[in-house]
């Protein structure tokens, strides 16, 4: 089990502790068995996500991701909750993080700025288990630069049509359906200012999502593709071109939780490489003995707990003064996600030549941590980000 003396620090109360007591039991009972030869072929991840999806669900663990009104646990999204989930999944199983995560990201959007009628429709569902979620933001020329998002969408009638590429989307040919950022209005005065939300049903005519990306660390990726994609108006999130809100209003509540799940990953690298430690012997000694050694552990576990108080107050912030948190949420994203690059490098090196044999717990999370530095902001983007705030304060 991973660590949970930071449950005793003041940014938690008693239900946070029964919560992730709740993610400790799912992930050691039920984890192990969905996720065994889940890398076996793409068909067997997309399968093992769905099952993972379907017994968060049942356990009432999505109703995190999801405000009470509408079949959750909180009156509103808790950011803390869904940290506390991540790293205690992704110390588990970076597929059982991948799929909690997803639900969280693909319907917070219709959570914080969808209709009454939107989030009766989705959210229930989402908290069950029973509906899979997308959030359909990356171009193949729009990653972290949200603004350069070039995907057309056009009032048609009595909705819209959308027609353009999406990459990258997570829960690509598996979600029910996919929130989808589109440029309406091309000629407004900042690329910013002329995106709008959609949420758009898998299965909708024109919408194409049969196009897999094979990845390192295997999850379902896809490609999107629009053409002549009729949605009605009741499917746009908010007001037209207000996508760019929603966008970053979405990443900057998710952004902290990226860090939680680094934040597993590299407790679970720690776990393994003191445990390699102290069974592995050399020249008569056990390698915990040596000082070169106690000094990487300790650079470690420096590593984790500074990146768990960053990821912790973002989230507490966030969830006790209902602020923009861009720049803590920000900095606890790219600090926990090189810490834990980082960490998992040592524990590696730890493992000597046995920590680069595929299926080995501490190379899974090699590849598994590498792509967090990515997406939802690249490292480089935050500290622009982070920087640009500190030069022009706000």
């Amino acid at each position: 089990m991973p660590d949970r003396t930071f449950l005793e620090w003041p940014f938690f109360d008693d239900g946070h502790r029964a919560f992730v007591t709740a993610v400790d039991a799912f992930a050691l009972r039920e984890v192990p068995g969905l996720v065994e030869g889940a890398e076996r072929d793409t068909d067997a991840v997309y399968r093992c996500v769905r099952e993972l999806v379907r017994g968060l669900g049942d356990a009432g663990l999505l109703r995190a991701c999801v405000p009470a009104a509408f079949g959750g646990m909180h009156e509103r999204v808790d950011v803390r909750s869904l940290s506390l989930a991540r790293e205690s999944l992704a110390h588990a199983s970076g597929l059982a993080d991948f799929a909690f995560a997803m639900q969280g990201l693909g319907s917070v959007p219709i959570s914080l700025f969808g209709s009454d009628a939107q989030k009766r429709a989705y959210l229930p569902g989402v908290a069950a288990g029973t509906r899979i979620a997308a959030f359909a933001l990356s171009e193949p020329e729009a990653g972290s630069d949200v603004a350069a998002v070039a995907h057309a969408g056009r009032c048609d009638g009595a909705g819209w049509r959308l027609d353009g590429v999406k990459t990258w989307i997570s829960n690509g040919g598996l979600a029910d359906f996919y929130v989808v950022f589109a440029r309406t209005d091309p000629n407004a005065d900042k690329p910013s200012r002329g995106l709008s939300a959609f949420i758009v049903d898998a299965g909708t005519p024109g919408l194409d999502a049969s196009e897999r990306i094979d990845v390192s660390a295997p999850h379902p990726l896809g490609t999107l593709r629009l053409a002549n994609c009729r949605v009605g108006a009741d499917r746009l999130l908010g007001a037209p071109n207000d996508g760019f809100r929603i966008a970053m209003g979405t990443l900057d509540l998710f952004r902290t939780t990226v860090g939680a799940a680094a934040l597993g990953f590299a407790r679970r690298a720690a776990d393994e490489a003191i445990a390699r430690a102290q069974a592995r012997r050399m020249f008569g000694r056990a390698l915990a003995d040596f000082q070169l050694t106690q000094a990487k552990l300790g650079d470690m576990l420096v590593a984790i707990d500074a990146s768990a108080l960053m990821v912790y107050r973002a989230a507490w912030t966030r969830d006790t003064q209902m602020r923009r948190v861009t720049r803590e949420a920000s900095m606890a994203k790219l600090f926990a996600t090189e810490a834990a690059q980082q960490v998992i490098d040592a524990a590696v090196q730890v493992f000597g030549g046995l920590g680069v044999v595929r299926g080995v717990t501490v190379e899974r999370l090699y590849r598994e941590i590498r792509a967090l530095r990515i997406y939802e902001g690249s490292s480089e983007v935050l500290k622009l980000i982070i920087g640009a705030r500190a030069a022009h304060p706000a």
